[in-house]
């Protein structure tokens, strides 16, 4: 990928504890999201995308262990951090826009409280002294960012008072109170209409440019990443298997999990039809050697139960198959 990483996965594996039994949960991860770059993470419901944007955070359960790998961002190595110094930096250069904005607002607090709570955490790890008016303003002028209309009454509302786009904005709002160079996106257009879910992803997609922003965005939805995402990393089952710029991917699906997940999307035309995936996700306490999507493959063979690696399909787009010209046939 062009431009000189911001933050930068690399072989990153997360092992998680239950009922005394470890899994290893994330498998030799790397991704790399560059300043004024969307990048998006792709995957069916339950692939490691959550897991991995908590390990970039420094949130994850106390059930889960980083095993290997570095996260980098802006040369420093978060994972040799203390925690301290590595809520800081996620309280300051790294944001997070939340799931679902239904459920991620506190009903009980106005936005402006909510907001304002934020902001004091950020001004006293940035050492800025700044009084209640000087809060207040910086609340409406971010809410201007965001293309809220009326900002002062937004401010006073409680979220039950918005419409669900809204409070979308709202919570991208929350995250750029602290001026981060990081933003990560976890479904950020669950619960919307599409023509809401259309202007959320317009405004990140303009925050991005005006900003200088790195987005790194966790969905399953192909449809979004392919109108809004610059570059795409697709995991299965704890690993990436397939990275690429957006364009290329979707004309040259070069791993056959990628070109299923793209033939399970109904297509307006009518031309083909629509098919599943057959089988279901591995349990991450009895995965198959190797590949790890073989079970569900058609192309599986003997030499799927060793570990593939990245076979170049071009400059910038590669695939973890045994199998990468007969799947892009």
């Amino acid at each position: 990928m062009s431009g000189e990483p911001l933050l930068s996965v690399r072989s990153l594996s997360v092992d998680f504890t239950t009922y005394g039994r470890r899994s290893r949960v994330l498998r030799e991860v790397s991704l790399d999201v560059p300043a004024r770059r969307h990048v998006a993470l792709v995957g069916e419901s339950g692939c490691g995308k959550s897991v991995t944007m908590r390990a970039i955070m420094g949130i994850l359960p106390a059930t889960a262990q980083t095993t290997s790998g570095q996260i980098v961002f802006d040369g420093r190595d978060l994972l040799s951090l203390r925690p301290r110094e590595r809520e800081a930096l996620r309280g300051t250069a790294m944001s997070m826009v939340f799931q679902d904005p239904m459920t991620s607002l506190n009903p009980v607090f106005t936005v402006g409280d909510q907001m304002g709570t934020i902001l004091k955490y950020a001004d006293r790890r940035l050492r800025r002294a700044r009084d209640g008016s000087g809060r207040l303003a910086r609340i409406h002028e971010v809410l201007r960012q965001v293309r809220m209309p009326d900002p002062e009454r937004i401010a006073g509302s409680y979220p039950i008072m918005l419409s669900g786009g809204m409070r979308q904005r709202v919570l991208i709002a929350m995250a750029l109170l602290s001026e981060p160079r990081l933003l990560v996106a976890d479904e950020p257009g669950t619960a919307l209409d599409v023509t809401t879910q259309a202007q959320i992803l317009k405004l990140l997609r303009d925050l991005v440019e005006d900003r200088s922003l790195a987005l790194l965005m966790i969905t399953h939805n192909l449809g979004v990443v392919r109108e809004s995402a610059d570059y795409v990393y697709v995991m299965y089952a704890g690993s990436v298997v397939e990275h690429g710029p957006t364009a290329e991917l979707f004309a040259h699906p070069s791993h056959p999990y990628t070109r299923a997940l793209i033939d399970c999307v109904p297509k307006l035309s009518g031309d083909t039809t629509f098919r599943g995936i057959d089988g279901s996700l591995p349990d991450y306490s009895a995965l198959p050697p190797g590949c790890r999507f073989s079970p569900r493959c058609r192309l599986a063979t003997l030499v799927c139960e060793r570990p593939p690696a990245d076979t170049p399909v071009s400059a910038d787009h590669s695939a973890a198959c045994w199998h990468v010209d007969e799947a892009a046939a």
